[in-house]
C-alpha cells in the first residue's frame, strides 16, 4: 500500500524537523525593564500648520435678537445663529475676524425642530443652532445699527 507508506514517512519527518521553541526571557523580581522614554513636547520637532482662514458667511447666519439676547449684552455676551455643521473654534475665529474683538468663550445650543399646528394643518418649525459668545471686558459688538 503505497499511500500508507507516504503517510508514515511524513510523520517521521515531522518528528525529526521539530524545532525548539524560543525561550521566554526571565524576569527577575525587583528589576524592571527600561522602556524607551518619549520626548517631551519641547523636544519634539514642531510641524508648522497653516490655519485656513474662516469665511464668516460659511459660519455665521444672523445675530439672534431677542429680549433675552439684549439683556445678555450687559454681561458682554452676544447670541448668533450659526450653521449646523460649525464648531466652537470656527465660530471663535469668525467672530474675532469679523468684529475685531477678543472672544473669551463660546457656548453652543442646538434648538430641535418643534411640531406646530395651524388649524387642521400640521407642520414643523425649523430647528437651528445658536452660539453664545462672551467677549473681553470693555469691548463691544454693534449688532444693531443705531
Amino acid at each position: 500500500m503505497p499511500i500508507l507508506d507516504i503517510l508514515k514517512k511524513r510523520k517521521g519527518k515531522e518528528i525529526k524537523e521539530k524545532k525548539e521553541k524560543p525561550k521566554k526571557q526571565e524576569v527577575v523580581k525587583g528589576e524592571k525593564k527600561e522602556e524607551p522614554k518619549k520626548p517631551s513636547a519641547a523636544e519634539r520637532p514642531r510641524i508648522k500648520t497653516r490655519k485656513k482662514p474662516v469665511e464668516t458667511y460659511n459660519v455665521l447666519k444672523t445675530p439672534h435678537i431677542t429680549e433675552k439676547a439684549t439683556d445678555l449684552t450687559k454681561e458682554n455676551k452676544y447670541i448668533f445663529k450659526v450653521f449646523p455643521r460649525t464648531n466652537k473654534k470656527e465660530i471663535k475665529r469668525a467672530i474675532e475676524g469679523l468684529y475685531n474683538v477678543d472672544v473669551v468663550s463660546v457656548r453652543i445650543i442646538n434648538i430641535p425642530p418643534k411640531r406646530r399646528r395651524l388649524g387642521r394643518t400640521l407642520g414643523w418649525r425649523k430647528g437651528y443652532k445658536k452660539a453664545i459668545i462672551k467677549i473681553k471686558e470693555g469691548q463691544k459688538i454693534e449688532v444693531l445699527p443705531r
